[in-house]
């Protein structure tokens, strides 16, 4: 049996991530009533101007009151207290999620936060280096991953419905231990942005040496990286110190192996060089074949003038 769709869907928080939510609701679960809030009034405002829900009320209560799901899309940081302000709100039966890229801190923060509510994490892999109301779109979730993180007593016909949810949404799902999430998502996620952030952050150092020929003559893996560090800043720094054990475990495996590579390069070992970016090169190519990134040349760039 097919499970029992969600009717009343509530979205806390209205940027990138819960933008995209309330259209995709819209879009693909059209029988649903979406309501939508955000804690700063000029968002509330925007989303009304744009419609980006059938409701976007003034005050959160408002905005959960008799939802059978409400979805969290506020930063990692911000999820207990988020929590703790509609926990009085909620009717009974609700299901919480949210859409954190750390799971067992976010976890932990709405079972404090929630106790005796429905809470069902997840993770959809997906973004963009936007933000704001206007970001969001209904196609975000097409064909990503999002990976859910049920606690080990909740209802599973609660976790299916979860499930259906985010497939109703166009995502491809998967059930994963939080733990488990947390270190993979640390190298996959975190540890690329964190790289990004430092080597933008050392060429802004350097562009003032050289007189802006850091930024002028930038290369394009240059220009892929500035656009991970163009990211949402509240929402990294969450991340990073809600998923930190996994980020500095991650981070110093990465330090051992540039270690390495630097010395292949002190010594001149070609033939180590060349068997690392070999192996570098097939992982590209499998996820590309897994359907997870562009497979057009040039990531997909046009050449037109």
């Amino acid at each position: 049996m097919s499970a029992v769709r969600f009717s009343r869907i509530a979205v806390v928080g209205l940027g990138l991530l819960g933008g995209s939510v309330a259209r995709g609701v819209r879009a693909h679960l059209p029988a649903a009533v979406t309501l939508g809030f955000d804690a700063d009034p000029a968002v509330r405002a925007r989303a009304r101007e744009i419609s980006l829900a059938d409701e976007v009320p003034e005050t959160i209560d408002e905005a959960v009151a008799g939802a059978d799901l409400v979805v969290l899309c506020v930063p990692v940081g911000a999820m207990e207290a988020a929590g703790r302000a509609i926990a009085p709100h909620l009717a009974a039966g609700v299901v919480v999620t949210d859409v954190g890229s750390s799971k067992a801190s976010v976890a932990r923060a709405l079972a404090d936060a929630l106790p005796g509510v429905c809470v069902i994490p997840s993770h959809p892999v997906a973004g963009t280096e936007q933000s704001g109301p206007d970001a969001g779109f209904a196609a975000l979730f097409k064909g990503r991953w999002c990976i859910v993180t049920p606690p080990a007593d909740v209802d599973e016909a609660q976790t299916a419905r979860v499930l259906a949810f985010w497939e109703a949404l166009g995502a491809r799902v998967e059930v994963m231990d939080a733990e488990h999430h947390d270190r993979v998502l640390a190298v996959t996620s975190h540890l690329p942005h964190l790289i990004a952030y430092t080597i933008v952050g050392t060429a802004s150092d350097l562009e003032e040496v050289t007189q802006s020929e850091v930024i002028k003559y930038s290369a394009g893996g240059f220009r892929d990286f500035t656009r991970i560090a163009a990211s949402d800043p509240t929402m990294w720094r969450d991340v990073f110190l809600s998923n930190r054990e996994a980020v500095l475990e991650m981070l110093q495996r990465f330090s051992e192996d540039l270690t390495e590579l630097q010395k292949a390069i002190r010594k001149g070992d070609g033939g180590m060089l060349f068997d690392t970016f070999s192996r570098t090169r097939a992982i590209r190519r499998s996820i590309i074949e897994m359907g997870q990134d562009d497979a057009r040349p040039d990531f997909g760039r046009s050449h037109s003038d």
